[in-house]
Order: structure tokens, then C-alpha cells, then sequence
């Protein structure tokens, strides 16, 4: 058989076509070895086609895993997985063209080269032999051009535009690359766990779990078996072994939500963790080692509670390598129409077709209101909207009692009579007739509504 490398390398038409496809190409036979590559291909790898003849994929490539075992390319246990392989075993194997995505780390000049390329493999035959031709696009600098392009109003689930949150994002990407322990700061509502979720998948330790315990939800006595794990027998109720969080997370990430509401007690055992990497549990003499990576965050300034006594201050710096402070959604509030559009385009996700859209009244209400319970409880409003609204459209009036209250007390002016009497008696009749609980739904103060009341005397009689 002639060597297909003889057939391309003939000056017309066919070389002239191999040469100027505009992605990397290579020809490999059943055993995945290489038989030709063009000029792309050369260029975008660095190497020269002559050197890597009769070499396999990986190997032509300089893969970093195909040098891990001594037979080469696709027998290191990361060979498993790869995509280039994997790809090109389908093609071979079939008579169906394969595409995919994958990631590839080389090495060049003796340092590592991270590359994202999208691979097209497809067999064919030549001279009674099945072959196969992949094509290998350079995907890296474009994907990064996306993600630079896609952080202009989101980034990893986190939504925003606000220079504020350009900065989380910023912050986000450096701490991922680097391995320490890491707090995160914020009101209730704002979005840690999203933060810590994020710090984790941008970095080292994506692949590997990532395991959150809120320490204010669990009862105290429960801590050390949630945290460390128990040995069967060791307390009432320990039927069997159990795994606590930390050995859960063992090479990933350990989110610690509301670590502030930690007792001393755990707090020291807490602490020797991240000195030692060691713990045992419950009931155990046994030690145990693990490597964990600290994400905590906590709703309450923790250094004032360190001042307070509260809180240990050598633990206090030991979790607190990088700070991150959330900013509260009063203060990024130009992201809130963003924030609206992305909530209910969701609803799409969840199967549900036929979403409506929103008012300019609807939003500017919602652009007005303070948001205590910020983005959490901005998506509760858009939640109890799209129930409430009837039609295509959500108005104002199908918002939450609480934020048309606060509409009214920001927008009316003159005597109170001017409050609306179908909200007053919703309000009323949310609170149970309670007049002073109403007054704080509405926003206005008792003196306010009972003023208002005096207008209309049956009011409190209706709502009964």
C-alpha cells in the first residue's frame, strides 16, 4: 500500500486543500498512530511533522499524560478520560463523524500549556485500511475572549454589572488560583454560598467535592458528629460509622456558612484542623488526616465579635486570609432589572412557557424599595408576582404587600387618607387585625394608620 503521506505530499490540488484547511489536522491509523498532519497543525502545537510520523496522538502532541507510563500515549489512568483519545477511538471504531470539547495540558519547553480545543473526528478508508482524520481547533484565547465578554453582567451564576460586582468577579478569579483559606462577608441574602461555590470551581480543586454545613442550622450537640463523623456506638443513636463533613470534602472544599454562630468548643477544634490537618471522631482514638480548602462567611461583622469575645482571634486570622465583602443590594440597585430579567427567565428552565414580562411601574417599585433581605428576597417578590399575576404582564399591584406599602409611604404626599383602602385591608387582615404589626407592613407609622382608620370606621370590622 502506498503511504497516504506520499498522496499528500504531491504538488496539486489535494496537498494545496490539506494545507489550507484553517485547523490543525492530523491522519491516524487503527492504532491511533500518526500518518500525516499540515502545516496548521504544526504551527499551533510547535512541532514538525517529519519528528512526529508514526508516533501516537498524544505523543505528536506531547501530552503531558501520554509520558506518564512507559508504553505511552492512552495508557496513564488520566488517558481515561481524554478527550483527543476518546474521540478518535469513536471514529475509528464506527462510521459516524464525533465531535467534542476538551481540554489538554502540554508540555512545551518544559512548562505546562493549558489548551481548550474542539475536536471533529471522522473515519474513512483507504486502500481496504480504516483510518481516521481529526481536526483539532485552538479554542483557548476565544473562550477566554467569552469569559472576559460574559463577566459584564455574570460570572459563575453571579449576577451583576455594578463595578461592584466587576470587582467580585476580579477577586473571585485570584483567589481561585490560589490555595488558602478564604472569608466572605455579607448580609443574609446576598449570595455566599454562590461566591463560595464559585471560588471553588474557578480553582484547583473544581473537580473534587465541594461540601457546605450552615453551623448556625445544626444543633450543638450534633457539630462534632456533622463535622468530624462518629464511630458506631459512641453515642445514642450512632447505629452505624458515619463520615463528618471534613472527611467528605477530602481534596476539596469545606464551606463553613455562618461559622460565627460556632461554640467555643468547636471553635478550638475548628482551629486545630487547620493547623494540623488532623481530627478524629466521635468516639474514635484514631487520627485522621485531610486536605481541606476553608471557604467561611458569616453575616455579622466577625472582628467586632472577636472584640466581643465571641469569636477566637487566632481562629479569626487563620479563616481570614482573603476577606471578601458582598455588597447589599441597596447598593449595586442598578443591577436590579438585570436581576429581574434573569429571574424570570428562569422561570423558562423550570418548564414553565408562558412567563410574563413586567411593568416599568412594576420595576421602578422595585428599583425604590430598600431590600433588607436583598437578592433572596428580591426573587421571593418576583416568585410571589408571577403566582399573583393574572395576565401577560406583572403590575405593581401583583408585587408583595410589604413593597407596595413602601410605594406609598415614598410617593404620596398631603393627609393620610391617601393610603389605598384595599391594601390597608390586606395589610390588616396579614397581621390578624394586629394595627401595629399593619402599620410596619405598610411602612407608616401607627399615629399614620390610625388616622387613616378614623375615615373609615369599618375597616377593622371587614377584615374580622
Amino acid at each position: 500500500m502506498k503511504p497516504i503521506i506520499e498522496f499528500l505530499n504531491q504538488e496539486g490540488f489535494l496537498k494545496s486543500l490539506f494545507e489550507s484547511i484553517p485547523c490543525g489536522v492530523l491522519i491516524i491509523d487503527g492504532d491511533r498512530r500518526v500518518l500525516a498532519v499540515n502545516n496548521v497543525l504544526e504551527r499551533t502545537f510547535s512541532i514538525s511533522g517529519a519528528e512526529v510520523m508514526d508516533q501516537r496522538g498524544g505523543e505528536a502532541l506531547r501530552c503531558v499524560n501520554a509520558f506518564k507510563d512507559p508504553k505511552g500515549c492512552g495508557f496513564a489512568e488520566e488517558c481515561i478520560s481524554c478527550g483527543v483519545r476518546n474521540t478518535a477511538i469513536k471514529a475509528l471504531s464506527g462510521n459516524q463523524i464525533h465531535r467534542k470539547k476538551a481540554k489538554i495540558q502540554l508540555a512545551v519547553d518544559r512548562k505546562t500549556k493549558d489548551m481548550q480545543l474542539r475536536i471533529s473526528a471522522a473515519p474513512f478508508d483507504y486502500e481496504g485500511q480504516q483510518l481516521a482524520v481529526i481536526i483539532l481547533e485552538d479554542m483557548t484565547e476565544l473562550n477566554t475572549l467569552r469569559r472576559r465578554l460574559k463577566t459584564d453582567q455574570s460570572f459563575a451564576g453571579i449576577i451583576g454589572r455594578d463595578v461592584k460586582m466587576q470587582e467580585l468577579f476580579e477577586t473571585i478569579r485570584d483567589v481561585a488560583e490560589i490555595d488558602v483559606s478564604v472569608l466572605i462577608q455579607g448580609e443574609s441574602g446576598t449570595g455566599k454560598e454562590l461566591v463560595a461555590a464559585a471560588i471553588h470551581n474557578e480553582g484547583v480543586r473544581a473537580e473534587k467535592p465541594f461540601v457546605p454545613v450552615n453551623c448556625g442550622a445544626l444543633p450543638e450537640g450534633l457539630l462534632a458528629s456533622e463535622l468530624f463523623g462518629h464511630v458506631k456506638g459512641s453515642f445514642t443513636g450512632a447505629l452505624r460509622d458515619k463520615k463528618g463533613r471534613f472527611e467528605l470534602a477530602n481534596g476539596g472544599t469545606l464551606f463553613l456558612d455562618e461559622v460565627v454562630d460556632l461554640p467555643k468548643d468547636m471553635q478550638a477544634k475548628l482551629l486545630r484542623v487547620l493547623q494540623e490537618g488532623t481530627f478524629e471522631r466521635v468516639g474514635d482514638e484514631k487520627t485522621k488526616s485531610v486536605d481541606v480548602r476553608i471557604i467561611s462567611a458569616a453575616n455579622r461583622d466577625l472582628k467586632r465579635e472577636v472584640k466581643r469575645g465571641n469569636f477566637r482571634e487566632d481562629l479569626y486570622y487563620r479563616i481570614n486570609v482573603v476577606p471578601i465583602h458582598l455588597p447589599p443590594l441597596r447598593e449595586r440597585k442598578n443591577d436590579i432589572p438585570l436581576l429581574i430579567e434573569h429571574l424570570l427567565a428562569r422561570i423558562v428552565t423550570d418548564g414553565r412557557q408562558d412567563f410574563p414580562g413586567i411593568s416599568d411601574d412594576a420595576v421602578s417599585l422595585l428599583m425604590d424599595y430598600h431590600w433588607p433581605g436583598n437578592v433572596r428576597e428580591l426573587e421571593n417578590a418576583i416568585q410571589f408576582a408571577i403566582v399573583k399575576c393574572r395576565g401577560r404582564m406583572i403590575l405593581p399591584k401583583d408585587l408583595p404587600l410589604e413593597l407596595q406599602g413602601h410605594h406609598v409611604t415614598r410617593t404620596s404626599r398631603g393627609p393620610s387618607r391617601k393610603l389605598d383602602l384595599e391594601i390597608v385591608k390586606s395589610a390588616l387582615e396579614k397581621a390578624g387585625g394586629n394595627k401595629a404589626k399593619a402599620a410596619r407592613l405598610l411602612g407608616v407609622g401607627r399615629a399614620t394608620l390610625y388616622r387613616f382608620l378614623s375615615d373609615y370606621p369599618g375597616v377593622i370590622q371587614d377584615t374580622k
